[in-house]
């Protein structure tokens, strides 16, 4: 009878004891909540890094449509380091999430112009210039693609890849006015993910961006004069 006492007072004890029931039940919802916190920590630096590389191609852009050096008759000459100052700003703006480490950047100049060798105003892509060591076919223009030697010459041969259609998804094209020329950026970036592949798999990011330019510019050309600077062209794979 003594034991079956002692059982019987240790019974209501454990039965009433409510002291640990919090530790029991957040030890058993712990996982869960680590899985959903995870799982939403990686979708919201997916959409933060979504939202900055959109950025970037909107800057570059934006830049890429003002820079040149202003000459006679308020006509403004584009260089050669021109154009390498505002890759180095985009390179310099996507250093957070590594994007030229991880990604790829072509900026193209998409004009609609009447060159001295054409008889009517052309649509063609005129140049492009890169910065990003990614490469391949999901990182190159998905859009059009030049020779690296166009644009740097007033020439027919150097005149560029004729592309009537415009650029960008169907639907979605972009062309240039007539006289004008539209600086379209395409940026493709490997998304780095926070937890591997726990919650997410393998995923590219692709943003484009396009501004007409924005002043009066001289379309017969990229100009480099002395010094000369290296030209970022697309055959380059580089940070």
């Amino acid at each position: 009878m003594r034991i079956a006492g002692i059982i019987a007072r240790w019974t209501r004890f454990w039965r009433d004891e409510l002291s640990g029931l919090a530790t029991v039940e957040f030890a058993m919802c712990l996982p869960v909540l680590l899985l959903a916190g995870g799982y939403g920590i990686e979708l919201a630096n997916y959409a933060v890094v979504n939202l900055r590389v959109s950025q970037v191609a909107l800057s570059l852009a934006d830049n890429a449509s003002r820079v040149g050096l202003m000459g006679s008759l308020s006509v403004v000459q584009l260089r050669e380091s021109d154009l390498n100052d505002v890759l180095q700003a985009a390179r310099l703006q996507g250093n957070s999430i590594d994007l030229t480490a991880h990604g790829r950047i072509t900026l193209s100049s998409l004009e609609n112009v009447q060159q001295s060798f054409d008889s009517g105003p052309v649509q063609r892509i005129h140049w492009q210039r890169c910065i990003g060591v990614r490469s391949g076919a999901d990182y190159d223009s998905s859009y059009g693609t030049t020779a690296i030697t166009n644009g740097i010459a007033a020439t027919q041969a150097a005149a560029g890849t004729v592309l009537s259609a415009g650029m960008g998804d169907t639907g979605l094209k972009v062309n240039a006015p007539t006289g004008s020329s539209v600086m379209f950026v395409e940026v493709n970036y490997d998304y780095q993910r926070l937890f591997g592949s726990m919650f997410m798999g393998p995923r590219k990011i692709h943003e484009v961006a396009s501004l007409i330019v924005r002043d009066r510019r001289d379309f017969t050309q990229l100009y480099n004069p002395s010094p000369a600077a290296t030209r970022a062209t697309c055959d380059k794979h580089e940070i």
